[in-house]
């Protein structure tokens, strides 16, 4: 990544993406976030059933154009996520609001939790862009965003871990299109 160090620790995440070239993998590990654009779809989503999947609401209006200038540039963009079985109604949540990330352009497999306990991975979530910078995710017990909610990281064996982390997942894990969650 080009940016220079006072750059990259300013650089909002939209900037990192502008600026990586071929791929971005993002591995999500817990089985519940509270983050708050989705507080009301989510709230919806258990009063009803039924995900809200207009990309004009919530966060998407900001996230897809984001996927699609990335993927347009030719960087390919895999989302993998490890799950506990049955899941919790959140996990049960993000699997029916996945079709927006695959409209988008991201590709998403789910690894059930059984199957990941011989990988080695990282504390955090994380996105990796381009082989090269790690950005961590830190979040509450709760599953809010911590109050710094993000750290980054070029060193050379915690991009290795989350680069072995990642693909070990996404070869093990199920897409999205053949995944069946199973509520608890």
């Amino acid at each position: 990544m080009p940016l220079n160090a006072q750059a990259l620790n300013t650089a909002t995440f939209a900037d990192l993406l502008a600026d990586t070239h071929h791929t971005a993998v993002h591995l999500e590990m817990r089985d519940v976030y509270a983050v708050g654009d989705e507080r009301d779809d989510y709230a919806a989503f258990l009063r009803t059933g039924v995900p809200n999947l207009d990309p004009t609401r919530s966060f998407w209006p900001q996230w897809m154009p984001l996927v699609q200038d990335a993927v347009a540039r030719g960087v390919v963009m895999r989302r993998a996520r490890i799950v506990s079985e049955p899941v919790t109604d959140y996990i049960r949540y993000e699997h029916a609001i996945t079709p927006l990330n695959l409209q988008a352009g991201e590709d998403v497999r789910w690894l059930p939790r059984r199957r990941a306990s011989d990988i080695p991975l990282p504390g955090n979530d994380f996105w990796l862009l381009d082989g090269q910078l790690v950005q961590f995710h830190h979040f509450t017990g709760t599953g809010a965003w911590a109050t710094n909610g993000r750290e980054r990281t070029s060193v050379p064996a915690a991009v290795a871990l989350c680069t072995t982390a990642f693909e070990t997942v996404w070869e093990r894990g199920v897409p999205h299109e053949k995944y069946t969650v199973q509520a608890l």
